[in-house]
């Protein structure tokens, strides 16, 4: 389609300015780049699992599996992009910080979300039967986003955290140069577009995958 090589063409062009023509920060210096990877991991993580929960209240509204498709594919994500955010955090811990991981609140924070949702997937493994597999994920997906906030948003503001806030202080003033501030939110939308692309992918791909299933069940043992 048209709007996946548009943005292919996006990210490849907000790539070349983020990592060769944007400005550093003063306080970053070089491990400004990691910028533009590390917090749109992690805003795609928060979207990814608010629409695997959204879709886990569908389907307990509906009982249609497409639902289930939507909710486990976008939870899949989800991890992936959080992985994606541990690594690229962990980068800029050992140039800052000197060691890759120290343990500071935001760092704890994202090995719990990694914990809670790594278990959902195994609930999902562990479970026989499409209908109560999706019946019981849903209640899980819903339990677990309860703690998605305060992992994410509180516990790493009310604790003591080496963590910087390069784009906006405290008083809510955006800090960096323009030319930062303009490619951070053109690779924002561009992780955004890229987790909708693979979330229609993989739910394609599962309802492939149920379909093969379907026929394969209901041909005769010869």
């Amino acid at each position: 389609m048209i709007w996946r090589g548009l943005l292919f063409v996006w990210m490849a062009a907000w790539l070349v300015q983020a990592l060769l023509l944007a400005p550093l920060d003063v306080d970053l210096g070089e491990t400004t780049r990691v910028l533009y990877f590390h917090i749109p991991a992690a805003w795609v993580t928060v979207v990814a699992l608010g629409w695997s929960v959204l879709f886990s209240i569908l389907y307990l509204a509906r009982r249609r599996m497409e639902d289930d498709d939507h909710a486990a594919a976008a939870a899949e994500l989800g991890i992936l992009f959080c992985i994606g955010a541990t690594v690229s955090g962990s980068m800029w811990a050992a140039v800052k910080w000197n060691k890759a991981w120290n343990w500071d609140p935001r760092e704890i924070t994202i090995v719990l979300l990694l914990l809670i949702y790594g278990a959902y997937l195994a609930l999902r493994g562990a479970i026989q039967g499409e209908e109560r597999r999706a019946r019981l994920s849903a209640i899980y997906s819903i339990v677990a986003f309860v703690t998605v906030p305060s992992l994410v948003f509180v516990v790493p503001r009310v604790y003591f955290s080496l963590h910087p806030d390069p784009l906006i202080n405290p008083g809510g003033r955006v800090q960096m140069p323009p030319e930062i501030v303009v490619a951070f939110v053109a690779m924002l939308a561009g992780f955004t577009g890229l987790f909708v692309w693979m979330q229609s992918l993989k739910v394609r791909l599962l309802r492939i995958e149920r379909a093969r299933l379907e026929r394969w069940a209901a041909t005769p043992e010869t």
